[in-house]
């Protein structure tokens, strides 16, 4: 061994190596043979002992493939090169604060016990590929992949063939490059499978094909300058949500779709998403009347919500802002809250009535925002008979939440004028009431009050005289009804009132309205 570290060549297949041998020879290196660069190389040895190099300085890389290790390495505080660690078997690996100037490898390991890289330095990529962490850890919580509190120059490569049975724990770690999860497994079932609170990634968040995580993968205030990529991802959690991401800020797209899967809720209330939220196609599976989604307090360019089946939980998407909104109203669930939620378009461009039921699935009951809201959205874009539509849909749903004087004089604005948004009703109204007078008054004309000089009598002029407030033509004043043809008058002079006071009112509500 100490022969081939002169020459930098590998030492391999020679049975087992003592770990204070190892050691010895990375503290006190010999000198190199001539023109050579000398270096620790191993490759299908067993390393008895414990591999202890802790607060050690090693000005190279450490390459060991294929190795066993009796006991945990010890790399706390130690200062390496580089660490390449490839097919070994060991029972864990302690190297919190280790520092590498290149990169730190562990591909292709079987690690029985916890990986505890808490405050680590890579100058480098941290690479995890194939590797399968079965252990979980006594310090610092029950994670069988410590990573809190690093930093890694480069990128986490932690997808491909990655399994781990306990938490990935990634809280407070800095990424410079981009985090990629795709195929991996990680498994804590009774737990969170990725802990990633207060994270910082410089690129892309990529879990997609295929990353399948059971327990709760935690995303909260998180921060990443690409985009957070689930496309055909798998997360069961027993307890608690699926996925949560509460306060987290997204550089590019959000993206839960093209095959995304989630047993249990999915909540990302307050988030910042500067392209869009992406549910295409997506399946969230929770028991019905249960939370489902939740985006409250959220902004994004666009939200997507068109699962490939509809979502039988609730749906929260209150106060959150959006300068596009799209799906399918037949895709979406039974219960949705809108309340406070603002956006400037919608796609499919469908008319009114399609989109009504979904503003009366809130399970609190009426809430007049929604309404106001949809309705602006169609006069932004020119379409007021459908903003007028919606309009006229919530007053009919407050209606029935008034006592019931308000829920008479609320029908009757309906009845009359549809509360301001049907003016021609009041014009078929009056046409029926002025036409009704007019035969009443032709086949039973009302007595002259005055014999001696009656005017000429005119059915027409004497039933406008009656119908219409505050307009005296002199024939009301001159005829007067008796017996029942005075009470007809008495009803044509109350219908009158009734329908100049609603006109009224709807002409106030729509003025007030411009």
């Amino acid at each position: 061994m100490l022969a081939a570290f002169r020459r930098g060549d590998w030492f391999e297949d020679r049975g087992p190596v003592r770990a204070s041998v190892v050691r010895g020879l990375l503290l006190a290196p010999p000198a190199a043979e001539t023109a050579q660069l000398p270096r620790l190389r191993l490759r299908g040895v067993t390393i008895t002992g414990t591999l202890d190099l802790a607060e050690t300085v090693v000005a190279g890389t450490l390459r060991l493939h294929d190795c066993r290790f009796e006991q945990a390495p010890c790399l706390d505080g130690a200062s390496l090169g580089g660490l390449e660690m490839r097919g070994c078997r060991l029972p864990g690996l302690s190297a919190a604060g280790l520092t590498t100037g290149w990169k730190c490898e562990i591909s292709g390991c079987r690690v029985t016990g916890p990986i505890d890289l808490y405050g680590a330095s890579i100058g480098g990529s941290l690479h995890l590929e194939n590797s399968h962490l079965a252990g979980r850890g006594e310090r610092r919580g029950e994670a069988a992949l410590q990573l809190l509190c690093a930093t890694v120059g480069g990128d986490i490569q932690a997808g491909t063939g990655l399994r781990v049975d306990g938490c990935t724990d990634l809280r407070d770690t800095s990424v410079r490059g981009t985090v990629v999860l795709k195929r991996a497994q990680l498994i804590n079932p009774d737990g969170t499978a990725l802990n990633a609170k207060r994270l910082h990634v410089g690129g892309d968040l990529n879990c997609r094909a295929g990353l399948a995580a059971e327990g709760t993968v935690d995303l909260r205030d998180a921060q990443v300058g690409g985009g957070v990529l689930f496309e055909q991802a798998s997360i069961t959690a027993a307890h608690g949500p699926a996925l949560r991401a509460h306060g987290m800020a997204v550089g590019a797209e959000f993206n839960c779709c093209d095959g995304f899967t989630a047993h249990g809720r999915i909540s990302i209330s307050s988030v910042t998403v500067r392209s869009r939220i992406s549910f295409e196609d997506a399946v969230i599976d929770v028991p019905p009347g249960t939370p489902a989604f939740t985006c409250r307090r959220s902004t994004a360019f666009e939200l997507v919500l068109a699962p490939r089946e509809s979502i039988q939980g609730v749906v929260d998407l209150s106060h959150t802002r959006l300068t596009l909104l799209r799906g399918r109203p037949d895709a979406w669930p039974d219960a949705t809250r809108l309340d406070g939620m603002v956006y400037d378009g919608l796609l499919p461009r469908l008319p009114a009535a399609q989109r009504l039921p979904l503003l009366a699935r809130d399970p609190e009951g009426f809430t007049p925002q929604p309404y106001e809201q949809l309705a602006t959205a169609y006069r932004l874009h020119g379409h007021d008979s459908d903003a007028r539509t919606v309009l006229l849909a919530e007053q009919r749903h407050r209606r029935t939440t008034l006592a019931w004087p308000g829920r008479v004089w609320s029908l009757l604005q309906d009845l009359t004028v549809g509360y301001g948004y049907r003016p021609l009703r009041a014009v078929w109204w009056l046409c029926a009431i002025v036409l009704s007078g007019i035969l009443m008054f032709t086949r039973w004309p009302p007595q002259a009050v005055d014999p001696g000089e009656p005017p000429h009598f005119q059915a027409a002029i004497y039933t406008f005289d009656l119908v219409v407030p505050l307009v005296d033509f002199g024939q009301e004043e001159a005829f007067r009804p008796s017996g029942a043809l005075q009470w007809a008058a008495v009803v044509l002079v109350c219908f009158g009132w009734l329908l100049a006071t609603t006109a009224a009112a709807g002409a106030n509500r729509m003025l007030r309205r411009s």
